[in-house]
C-alpha cells in the first residue's frame, strides 16, 4: 500500500508540474515551433490519426508516450520509416530503437526524426553587379529539422489486473539552413500509461519545461552585401519557444470473435498557448481530439483508419455568404507481421487538410530482435 500511494503521489506532481509551467509561459511563448515533431511517427500511428497515447505498445512509444516502452520486452526491437511529402520535395525520416532492461522492469529508448527539404536554390547571386543575369550563379543548399530523442520508461506496478508505467524524453532539437543559420533546442516530455485486459488509458505532457530553439546566423560579407543592397534585414540572433502540451487518452479492445478484435482510441490534444482553430477552442484552453481504429486478424494482419485535426474554415461552395464549415484530416492504412518477428506497416495519410489536401504513402518496418528466434 504504502509503493501504491508513492505511485499517486508521483503522478500527481508530474501533472501539477506541468500545469503550473503551461501558465508560467501562457503570454509570452510563439504558438507554432518546432511543428515538424507534430507529423508523428511510425505508419501504425499515422493511419490512425495520432490516436496512440494509451495504446501505443512497441518502439514508437518514444515519440507517442515514452510510458508504452515497458511493454517492449525480453529483446530489443528497431524501427525504421521513410514519407516523402509535397511530391517528393520534403523528406521525412524516423529510426528507433528499444532496449528492456532490469528484468523487462524498465526500457531505454533512442528516436531520431529528420524532415529536410533538399536542393533548395541560391539565387543570392544570380544577379551580377552590373544588372546581368548569370544563371552559372546559382548554388543550392538544404534545410534540414533534426530531433534526438532518449527515452526510459518504468513499470511502477503490475498484477494480474493492471499495469502502471511511467516514461521521460530528453529531446535535443537541432535545426539549420544550408550555412546561414543553425538552431539548437533542448525539452523534456513525460508520460503515464495504465493497462488493464483490454483497456488502456494514457497521459503525455510534451514541452513540459517548455524547449527553447536559440538561432545563430552565419553570413559572409559579400552574402550580407547582397542582402543589404536588396533591402532584407540581416538578423543576428532569435529564440523561439515550444509551449507545453497535454494529450489526454482512452483506449478500449472489443473481442469480436476469437479471431477478430477491434480497438478504438480517443485523444484528446490540449494547449494552453492562446486561441487554436480546434474543434473546443478558448483564449485559455483549446481541445483537439484525435480518433483512431485498429481492426485485429489472429496478431497478424491489421486495418486502421483516423482522423483529426479538426478545423472550421469558409466555404468553398459559398464563399461570399461567409459561411463556415468543419474539415479534418483522415488517414488509413494496414499493416501485417512475418514470422513473430518482422512488422511492415503501411499508412495513407494527409499532410494538410480537406480543403488542400496533401496526401502521401508511408511505409513503416519494425523488427523484433530476438536473437533465439532469428536462429532457428
Amino acid at each position: 500500500m504504502p509503493r501504491i500511494k508513492k505511485c499517486k503521489r508521483f503522478v500527481v506532481l508530474m501533472l501539477s508540474c506541468l500545469l503550473f509551467a503551461t501558465i508560467i509561459v501562457q503570454a509570452q511563448v510563439r504558438i507554432y515551433s518546432n511543428e515538424f515533431l507534430n507529423i508523428g511517427a511510425g505508419a501504425r500511428g499515422l493511419s490512425t490519426g495520432g490516436a496512440q497515447v494509451a495504446s501505443v505498445n512497441d518502439v514508437a512509444a518514444g515519440y507517442w508516450n515514452p510510458a508504452g516502452l515497458t511493454q517492449v520486452k525480453d529483446h530489443p526491437s528497431l524501427a525504421l520509416m521513410h514519407a516523402e511529402y509535397f511530391a517528393g520535395i520534403g523528406k521525412y525520416d524516423y529510426a528507433a530503437l528499444a532496449l528492456p532492461v532490469s528484468d523487462n522492469k524498465r526500457t531505454l529508448g533512442i528516436s531520431i526524426l529528420r524532415f529536410a527539404v533538399d536542393d533548395i536554390p541560391n539565387t543570392l547571386y544570380l544577379i551580377e553587379p552590373d544588372g546581368s543575369i548569370n544563371y552559372a550563379n546559382i548554388s543550392s543548399f538544404s534545410s534540414a529539422d533534426w530531433a534526438f530523442i532518449l527515452s526510459m520508461a518504468q513499470v511502477i506496478r503490475e498484477n494480474d489486473q493492471h499495469r502502471l508505467s511511467v516514461g521521460v524524453n530528453a529531446k535535443v532539437i537541432h535545426r539549420n539552413v544550408g550555412s546561414f543559420a543553425r538552431a539548437w533546442g533542448f525539452g523534456l516530455d513525460a508520460g503515464v500509461q495504465l493497462t488493464g485486459s483490454r483497456w488502456s488509458l494514457g497521459v503525455m505532457a510534451r514541452d513540459i519545461t517548455t524547449t527553447f530553439n536559440t538561432w545563430n546566423f552565419t553570413f559572409t560579407d559579400r552574402e550580407k552585401e547582397v542582402l543589404f543592397l536588396t533591402n532584407n534585414e540581416i538578423p543576428v540572433r532569435s529564440t523561439e519557444i515550444t509551449a507545453p502540451r497535454l494529450i489526454l487518452g482512452g483506449a478500449y479492445n472489443f473481442p469480436v470473435n476469437e479471431k477478430i478484435s477491434i480497438k478504438g482510441e480517443l485523444n484528446l490534444d490540449l494547449t494552453f498557448d492562446g486561441r487554436r482553430n480546434t474543434l473546443i477552442n478558448s483564449n485559455v484552453l483549446n481541445v483537439d481530439p484525435r480518433l483512431g481504429v485498429e481492426g485485429n486478424l489472429k496478431d497478424l494482419f491489421f486495418l486502421r483508419a483516423g482522423i483529426y485535426n479538426f478545423q472550421k474554415v469558409l466555404s468553398e461552395t459559398d464563399v461570399n455568404s461567409q459561411r463556415k464549415t468543419w474539415i479534418f484530416q483522415p488517414g488509413a492504412g494496414a499493416g501485417f507481421i512475418l514470422n513473430k518477428t518482422f512488422h511492415i506497416d503501411y499508412a495513407f495519410t494527409n499532410l494538410a487538410n480537406q480543403s488542400n489536401p496533401l496526401y502521401t504513402h508511408v511505409i513503416s518496418l519494425k523488427l523484433d530482435l530476438n536473437k533465439n528466434r532469428m536462429r532457428r
